[in-house]
């Protein structure tokens, strides 16, 4: 395997877990308040408290994995909340969260403390009481290097027992409230068809937009032309015989407006559904695309599979109209692209070093770029504080 390769696995081992850890250590202050919660809410406002509290998880677990989706805001008069089976369902989720997440939050604060401990030993064993256990599991070594190099070993397994429990741990700590805190059957589907309302109205505006952005270009471009070949050829029909020089002159002129009408027509076409996109694929068309950026850009894009036609096009335009937002007002010196999808979503990140401060209401393309996304039922993140960087994220469902 080659170095790369190994600096890449460990990389993203180590990201992940350190996700997972930071999850684990966020859900433990949930977790050590839930006793109080519980007593809380015999007292007036702990429903609201109750609630307040699932929607922080809801928000916290959205932020490292799948969106949950929040049911309709559920009453927080306590009589009418025993019968709710929203507030149920969040004080269910309390107590599993008090059983089980707090033994692997204080699991995932107390492996780290280990593995530190036992690791950098080596630095300061000199400085330890000479009948002081060393280890972290309550074995006495001897005071020499060997003894050293070989808790510092230990301290490594502890490392490698991170990195391959931490992950399954958050998932298991973060269960409950996947499965608790969603909405219900029937109020998930009420939210979903909304949703899907939304979708389809941004759909049918994207694909006016397109229509009317093609009908311009070709009446302002290719039909201006046209016009213009017409006209040309008329006039040097009827000038044929009195002035044959003029007539060519005139046909020269016919020939040079047809080409660039010509020209005009395959630009259009190809702002319909780029033929790179089949041709080379999405990672190709990016590719291009960063080429013809007036600012450089790198692009990493890591797909293992074609993608439908109509997403890879939507991808496309985002980044051709991220570039060009990138070019006309951030004054950024480089911007990089990257795509992965690692499930059934493609991840579209576009970012600049520029001076940030984007704002998708001025007029800069960005609601053009979020009714494409929401015509696939994707999502669209900006991040762009005065100053910079300015990130756009973009998620589209491709299919698994």
């Amino acid at each position: 395997m080659a170095t790369a390769d190994v600096r890449g696995l460990v990389v993203g081992t180590a990201t992940t877990a350190a996700a997972a850890l930071g999850q684990l250590v966020s859900g433990l202050g949930t977790a050590v308040l839930a006793p109080f919660v519980l007593l809380w809410l015999l007292a007036p406002g702990g429903v609201r408290v109750l609630h307040a509290l699932a929607g922080m998880e809801r928000v916290r677990l959205a932020r490292w994995g799948p969106e949950v989706i929040a049911p309709a805001p559920p009453p927080t008069r306590l009589r009418n909340a025993l019968g709710d089976p929203v507030t149920r369902r969040e004080l269910l989720w309390l107590v599993r969260h008090l059983a089980v997440g707090l033994p692997l939050g204080l699991l995932g604060f107390v492996l780290p403390v280990l593995a530190l401990r036992d690791t950098l030993f080596p630095l300061y064993w000199r400085l330890a009481p000479k009948d002081a256990t060393a280890t972290s599991i309550g074995i006495g070594v001897a005071h020499s290097w060997p003894d050293a190099l070989a808790v510092c070993l230990l301290g490594v397994g502890w490392i490698a027992i991170i990195l391959g429990l931490t992950p399954g741990m958050a998932k298991l700590q973060a269960n409950p409230g996947r499965r608790l805190l969603s909405a219900g059957p029937d109020a998930d589907l009420s939210l979903r068809v909304a949703e899907l309302t939304a979708t389809r109205a941004a759909a049918l505006d994207a694909h006016a937009t397109e229509l009317r952005r093609i009908e311009r270009s070709l009446h302002d471009g290719t039909q201006n032309r046209i016009v213009t070949v017409t006209v040309l050829l008329g006039a040097a029909r009827r000038m044929v015989a009195r002035d044959p020089a003029g007539a060519d002159e005139l046909l020269e002129r016919a020939q040079s407006a047809a080409e660039q009408a010509l020209a005009e027509l395959r630009t259009v076409s190809r702002s319909i559904l780029p033929p790179v996109l089949a041709d080379r694929g999405l990672a190709g068309a990016l590719t291009g695309l960063a080429a013809e950026s007036a600012v450089p850009c790198a692009v990493d894009v890591e797909v293992e599979r074609r993608c439908a036609a109509s997403v890879e096009a939507t991808a496309y335009f985002v980044v051709a109209e991220a570039l060009t937002n990138i070019a006309k007002h951030s004054g950024a010196s480089r911007a990089a692209v990257t795509v992965r999808a690692p499930g059934p979503t493609l991840l579209l990140r576009v970012t600049d070093d520029g001076r940030g401060g984007a704002d998708e209401h001025t007029g800069s393309g960005l609601s053009g770029i979020r009714r494409r996304v929401a015509a696939h039922d994707g999502t669209l993140r900006l991040t762009s504080p005065p100053g910079g960087p300015t990130t756009l994220e973009v998620d589209l469902p491709c299919g698994s």
